[in-house]
């Protein structure tokens, strides 16, 4: 099957449990997921997502895919994206031009961890929690992870591609993640409904967007802290140019830096690399 990432999917080309879940959420997903653009196999859902945004498409604009061929996490790593064993979702966001959120690009990547962990709980049942800045673990071993592209001209913030993998089910992960990474149906012990989980994720990011809309990132950000215990009082390193930096987390400032307590202070740490101990 060919893909054109300029053609939003029938009906038929979307299988059937995602199909229903979105329909059944479709009042509470506004925007989310229409149109939506399903792909059996693509590079990258992101690149897909940025194309569209870059040909006009509008906030809500949501590629979806069985499998990625180069997927991207944070920092260009490689996200192994095996067929039938994960979610590969972007979705396009266009931010306000003015007022109280207007450009505030770490602000809606918080959302969009907050959003992921409410849809894994409410979807599955299981715990999943968030770690700076926005991946999903269960004990230590990655769930999800969550990646936000922003394009501007000059100054102006003109789209944000919001977008995000979760391992569904068990799957041959490459040797040098397979013992750091883990799966819904692995921590769960049993089948999982994947549409469940799309549709629960744009939902929540549809309150956390309409949230940061009405300039309530507070309430955004007493959630995440709620959900990211290991903000709090875990020992991290971080390189300064040549300097290696520890010390321990101490929550996050209002604009959603990582605080590490150090002995000289508190330090803010607002992106880079971490290394956490």
């Amino acid at each position: 099957m060919n893909f054109d990432p300029f053609e939003p999917a029938h009906a038929a080309d979307v299988p059937p449990d995602v199909a229903e879940a979105l329909a059944w959420t479709r009042a509470a997903r506004g925007c989310f997921g229409a149109p939506l653009f399903y792909a059996p196999e693509t590079g990258s859902t992101n690149d897909v997502a940025a194309r569209l945004a870059e040909a006009g498409a509008a906030e809500g604009t949501t590629v979806v895919a069985e499998s990625q061929t180069a997927g991207r996490g944070r920092h260009g790593r490689v996200w192994a994206s095996p067929a039938g064993a994960g979610l590969y979702v972007s979705t396009i966001i266009r931010p306000e031009r003015t007022g109280p959120m207007a450009g505030n690009t770490a602000a809606l990547t918080l959302m969009a961890g907050v959003a992921l962990a409410d849809a894994v709980r409410e979807a599955t049942g299981l715990l999943a929690e968030i770690k700076w800045p926005n991946d999903l673990m269960v004990e230590r071993r990655k769930l999800a992870g969550i990646l936000a592209e922003a394009s501007a001209v000059g100054t102006e913030l003109e789209y944000i591609v919001l977008g995000f993998g979760i391992n569904i089910r068990h799957a041959a992960y490459p040797p040098d993640i397979a013992a750091r990474a883990t799966s819904l149906e692995a921590e769960l012990g049993r089948p999982v409904d994947r549409g469940a989980v799309l549709a629960h994720t744009l939902v929540n990011v549809a309150r956390g967007r309409t949230a940061l809309a009405q300039g309530r990132l507070g309430a955004i950000l007493d959630r995440w802290r709620a959900l990211a215990p290991s903000a709090v009082g875990a020992p991290i390193e971080w390189r300064v140019g040549e300097q290696v930096r520890r010390g321990r987390t101490a929550g996050l400032d209002r604009d959603g830096a990582l605080l590490v307590e150090v002995p000289t202070g508190l330090e803010r740490v607002a992106a880079g690399e971490i290394v956490w101990l």
